[in-house]
């Protein structure tokens, strides 16, 4: 690590997302900030709790631009009712709502856990986003991060009006299973007042929605399609959902064209495939991480810092892809601040690409080779870690002080 000479005093930034199902980004950074104050009393610490459009993106706005997070009750991605927050404020100078995924669908959702992917549906965000058009807004931030769900956001369209019909015009569920027997779609019910909505997608994956590194083999195994021959077929059903959807979205806009191979585009493999129905209704895809970092000035802010950190709940090479840690860290490098990568987790066949990002400097809270704590300190499982998170954050935060620390009187008495 190479400690900046400052003329004004240590400042540190601590800019994690949240650990998923553990700790809140807002959690995360206040136990990181109370570890390192002990061991830099003099420092000035800064706590920038960040988000990617996944799990506390809705938190990070209302932290930066106020305004108010709503609740409304939909179901969740098993018919359950679920009281799911939104986001209601101004944002760039615009009357908005933002809407967070993981509020409906989320992958730490206990009700889902049960359920087979193949059964699960995104029905209860279009209820969600057609109650925001209820309330008269016409801008709407879907942020796609943590789901539970793999089914290309075929429930979001039904949810907002579509039918997925079979061969005899009936009905069919809206979910990877129910894809399976897909003859035709009708859009005609789908809610028109999405024509005069402005749609924009905050995503950290820039996958396809189909094929090797599409939503279905690249993320599918940690939703529970661990089996091979399953995914195969549920990506060949949502590939056919796809190309259906493609030809026949002409039916809802009179003046929209047909969309062949829309499903290529980046980000339609956004959480579990939500990413291509959304741009099918004429959303635009952005990076939500770089959205918020810009929203919080944070690289502005970052001229004034000597040291940041940051982290996730488990970081792998997904997180080179543009989630909110490798974010903050490229704008961090561009002018020459030091970065720490603090984690719950770093897998260990992705430690030599996440040390090469962040040039050397990745730390987990568990055990194995990445564990920040020394020998005589480290937690006994992973589960400890789990149960006991704020206690090992703030403990993580003290060593990596003293660490900062003995690095900076090196480098003072190699000068001497």
């Amino acid at each position: 690590m190479n400690i900046p000479q400052s003329k004004h005093g240590l400042t540190i930034a601590i800019a994690p997302d949240s650990f998923k199902g553990t700790l809140t980004a807002t959690e995360a950074a206040q136990a990181l900030a109370e570890g390192l104050q002990e061991a830099l009393p003099k420092a000035k610490i800064l706590q920038w709790p960040m988000a990617d459009g996944g799990e506390g993106t809705l938190a990070a706005l209302k932290a930066v631009l106020g305004g108010e997070i709503k609740q409304w009750t939909v179901q969740n991605a098993v018919g359950f009712p679920i009281s799911a927050g939104f986001y209601c404020g101004e944002i760039l100078g615009q009357s908005a709502a933002v809407l967070e995924v993981a509020q409906v669908v989320g992958i730490t959702d206990p009700e889902t856990q049960s359920y087979p992917v193949a059964q699960r549906t995104t029905i209860g965000l279009g209820e969600l986003l057609r109650h925001t058009l209820d309330l008269g807004i016409q801008q709407l931030y879907i942020g796609l991060g943590g789901s539970c769900t793999n089914d290309a956001g075929a429930g979001l369209l039904v949810g907002l009006g579509a039918k997925l019909l079979d061969a005899h015009s009936q009905c069919l569920p809206a979910t990877p299973e129910g894809l399976a027997r897909l003859s035709s779609i009708d859009f005609s019910g789908l809610e028109p007042r999405l024509q005069s909505t402005r749609i924009i997608l905050l995503s950290d994956v820039n996958s396809p929605l189909c094929g090797i590194n599409g939503a279905t083999h690249t993320f599918g195994a940690q939703k529970g399609l661990v089996d091979r021959e399953e995914r195969d077929r549920i990506d060949a059903n949502l590939q056919h959902f796809a190309a259906l959807a493609e030809q026949t979205i002409t039916q809802w806009h009179p003046y929209r064209q047909s969309l062949p191979g829309l499903h290529t585009q980046t980000g339609t493999g956004a959480a579990g495939g939500l990413g291509f129905a959304l741009q099918l209704l004429g959303g635009i895809h952005t990076s939500g991480a770089q959205f918020i970092a810009e929203l919080m000035n944070i690289p502005h802010q970052l001229k004034q810092v000597d040291w940041l950190i940051t982290g996730e709940g488990c970081s792998d090479r997904q997180t080179l892809q543009g989630k909110a840690p490798w974010v903050v860290a490229q704008m961090a490098h561009t002018i020459g601040v030091p970065v720490t990568l603090l984690s719950g987790a770093i897998l260990p066949g992705d430690q030599v690409s996440l040390n090469q990002a962040f040039r050397g400097q990745c730390f987990s809270l568990t055990p194995g080779s990445t564990c920040c704590f020394p020998v005589s300190d480290v937690p006994k499982s992973t589960r400890d870690c789990l149960l006991h998170a704020v206690d090992w954050m703030r403990k993580a935060g003290l060593q990596l002080g003293y660490k900062w620390q003995r690095q900076a009187d090196r480098q003072a008495n190699t000068s001497l």
